[in-house]
């Protein structure tokens, strides 16, 4: 029964929810929130945002985490030099978020650490709080980027700093 409802949920999600939640003045409140917290440290952020999931991956039963760790890859969020990557990925009709780190990030942090945040911006957006929700996540991750990858001399900007919408 409840993956029917989780399908049924997914099947009558529309564009015009993801618009809703994330309209243009949020998704460049995203990009500006990640620039600034490049600046303190190493690491790189990437934040995806997607609607639901589309029909051959809802039959397979794909969770949130198996999607973000396949937009990660997508996205190339694993392509930097200090393996120091990490992507927020929000499934809007499962209304979940997941928070997938590269290996130089995993090694120094843990799982709780991630859960911490998305539980935090999970809270803010079941009160449709979406744009506070997720600049809160990412500053959250920021912190965990500057303490274990803090701003140097040698500082390139190696992925985009623009939330995806897919």
């Amino acid at each position: 029964m409840m993956k029917m409802i989780r399908v049924i949920r997914h099947l009558l999600f529309t564009h015009w929810q993801v618009n809703r939640a994330f309209p243009r003045d949020t998704l460049i409140a995203i990009e500006k929130a990640i620039k600034t917290c490049d600046s303190e440290h190493i690491g790189e952020i990437r934040f995806a945002v997607e609607g639901a999931l589309h029909s051959a991956l809802l039959f397979h039963d794909q969770t949130a985490r198996e999607r973000a760790v396949e937009v990660f890859s997508q996205l190339r969020v694993w392509d930097t030099e200090h393996n120091n990557g990490v992507l927020i990925y929000v499934l809007l009709a499962d209304r979940a978020v997941e928070i997938v780190a590269d290996r130089g990030v995993h090694a120094k942090t843990s799982a709780q650490d991630w859960r911490s945040v998305c539980g935090m911006m999970e809270t803010a957006f079941r009160r449709a709080e979406y744009r506070s929700g997720a600049i809160s996540g990412i500053q959250a991750v920021a912190q965990h980027l500057r303490k274990h990858f803090p701003a140097s001399g040698n500082m390139r900007n190696e992925l985009a700093d623009a939330p995806v919408v897919l």
